[in-house]
């Protein structure tokens, strides 16, 4: 077994003015301050139905539950590729492909993400155009409001097009105008923008590998930086798309179509690698083609400073504690042993990579970090491994008062108990895994 990869967050935030739409598309490098919460929506299409959309949450970008599903049907045509964005006007707006032939996207919007309803479907003004799919949000950060579409006149000549709103209403629309350095024979371009470089990520329609081009402007001209399988996710791929991730990451969905599986990688150094593809929980062969909107909320959990004891949710006689310097669950009770009290005792600090999560101490000062994944009690090296391999993000727990501890450097990793060993895995989606990684926060024993 090694070491796994150490996290370099280097992506740097990219602060909006208060007047910018709230989209998923740019980086936000800290986990929400307490009283608040970070929310992912998900809009897909699913495999068993390209008229109807569903829509998910979540906390962390990879345990999604569903708030509604259908929660929009267009009153004719398909919902392929639904893309979410909210507006100013503080409203809830997708953008989508209306069917697999001609000129036309549909627009929706809500105020509540579950209750839906339709608005218009947008004719592309180009001259010929056959095949009209994909549109994604993109919001600038100068506020502009921009749809990138893929337009073919022949099935085999795709190119990606932006459209750019040009009143607050999102009713009226410029021209197409053409992303010059992509294609022909591009669909499913994504793009984000990190500082001042537009980065577009890209099916090749031949090879069938999302590739990945930078510019300067949003209309290029692009440059291709990656190609062919660079990123380890192999093809054929599609449907790809971007977030941010509360610890200054990027995270990347994409669809294995022929394989009936979705996939996410995630990347921590301006997107030149990425970690191996893991296959999205609960939806992976479900969801399809989506977006998902990040946006800081109100609410969330935090565990509380000071001396703490962590009790197990599902084994409520166990407790968080260290032995022989690894971490279990064990029963303690009131005729325990003084040390095994101690043991079971821990100072909740913040944490030491990001002071909006919380570090654990025990009584000699070391901390409860991962390290292959399994938990154990080490010294502070002070190296940034260790800071963020010693730091856990609380989420919300599986039963009313309980939180899950989210691995900083490993989104969508929890702490969670198996065979009374503890250890950060991959969020589950089963009642058990739920369970397993739940705690509830206690009046500490020593």
């Amino acid at each position: 077994m090694h070491r796994h990869r150490s996290i370099r967050a280097t992506l740097a935030a990219v602060v909006f003015a208060a007047v910018t739409l709230v989209t998923g598309h740019t980086a936000q490098a800290a986990a929400p301050p307490p009283g608040s919460a970070t929310r992912y929506t998900m809009t897909a299409f699913t495999n068993t139905s390209e008229s109807n959309m569903y829509v998910y949450e979540s906390p962390d970008a990879t345990g999604f539950r569903l708030l509604r599903g259908p929660a929009y049907t267009p009153p004719s045509g398909l919902i392929r590729d639904p893309s979410i964005i909210r507006h100013t006007d503080g409203r809830y707006y997708i953008v989508y492909t209306t069917n697999w032939t001609g000129n036309t996207i549909g627009f929706a919007t809500s105020t509540d993400r579950v209750n839906w309803t339709f608005l218009r479907n947008h004719t592309i003004p180009v001259a010929g155009v056959a095949n009209t799919w994909a549109p994604e949000w993109f919001v600038d950060t100068d506020g502009s409001v921009n749809v990138i579409v893929s337009l073919s006149t022949t099935g085999a000549d795709f190119k990606p097009y932006k459209l750019t709103a040009t009143n607050a209403a999102l009713t009226s629309w410029t021209q197409p105008t053409v992303l010059s350095g992509i294609g022909p024979n591009y669909i499913d371009t994504f793009v984000v923008k990190v500082g001042g470089t537009y980065h577009a990520f890209t099916k090749q329609e031949t090879s069938k590998y999302i590739e990945h081009a930078t510019a300067t402007s949003l209309t290029g001209p692009y440059t291709f930086r990656h190609t062919g399988n660079w990123a380890g996710w192999g093809n054929p791929r599609e449907g790809q798309a971007l977030v941010p991730l509360d610890n200054g990451g990027w995270r990347i969905y994409f669809d294995g179509y022929t394989v009936g599986k979705y996939f996410f990688s995630d990347s921590y150094d301006g997107f030149a690698t990425w970690t191996a593809p893991a296959e999205l929980p609960g939806l992976s062969g479900f969801a399809r083609h989506f977006t998902v909107l990040k946006e800081v909320v109100s609410g969330g959990v935090t565990v509380p400073a000071g001396k703490r004891s962590l009790r197990s949710v599902n084994f409520p006689d166990r407790y968080v504690r260290h032995l022989d310097q690894l971490g279990r669950i064990d029963p303690v009770s009131s005729s325990s042993t003084a040390q095994t009290k101690q043991d079971a005792t821990f100072t909740v600090v913040p944490g030491l990579a990001d002071p909006n999560c919380s570090s654990f101490t025990g009584a000699d000062g070391r901390y409860l970090r991962h390290w292959d994944f399994r938990i154990r009690l080490d010294a502070n090296d002070g190296s940034t491994t260790f800071k963020q391999d010693a730091t856990f993000c609380a989420k919300p727990g599986s039963a009313s008062g309980s939180v899950s501890l989210e691995s900083y450097n490993y989104p969508g990793r929890y702490l969670r108990h198996y065979n009374y060993e503890l250890r950060v895995d991959l969020y589950q989606n089963s009642d058990t895994f739920r369970a397993d990684s739940s705690f509830t926060v206690v009046a500490p024993w020593a």
